[in-house]
């Protein structure tokens, strides 16, 4: 354990001397590639936990979903990638976590009103499944994710 030396009066204490340092950045997660953000940049997303109401293929696109999902009152659309990971039926019925702040987005024709979230799991650099989030037991839909 080190010592704290008195300050003498008239004493000049050297700049940064006795304050906190900030933490250490820990080297990225493997493989991650995007910018660390502040707190105040996550906060601004509205994550919820939604009710898979109805699952259906996309009429445009092999590799889409398109599910009605209930956010507690309120149905929406959202389209995801999911067709070769996900059979509707294992959706239906399901609730997942959604980030509904994002700004609409067209998706071959249909415009998706979400994101939900998945874990993408991958081998050798090679995407290998795409597992859904899910709350850990039942939650009202529209229930706040933190």
């Amino acid at each position: 354990m080190s010592e704290e030396k008195p300050v003498v009066p008239g004493q000049q204490i050297p700049a940064g001397a006795g304050q906190l340092k900030p933490p250490e950045q820990k080297a990225p997660i493997s493989g991650q590639e995007k910018p660390l953000i502040t707190y105040d940049e996550f906060a601004k997303l509205d994550l919820r936990v939604a009710r898979v109401l109805d699952v259906r293929p996309h009429p445009n696109a092999d590799k889409l979903l398109c599910m009605t999902i209930d956010l507690g009152g309120q149905q929406r659309q959202i389209i995801a990638g999911l067709r070769a990971y996900c059979s509707p039926e294992s959706l239906a019925g399901k609730e997942i976590v959604v980030l509904v702040n994002l700004q609409p987005r067209k998706m071959r024709g249909l415009e998706s009103n979400g994101m939900l979230l998945a874990a993408t799991c991958t081998e050798g650099g090679e995407l290998r499944d795409v597992v859904v989030l899910v709350p850990q037991k039942e939650v009202p839909p529209g229930s706040p994710v933190s």
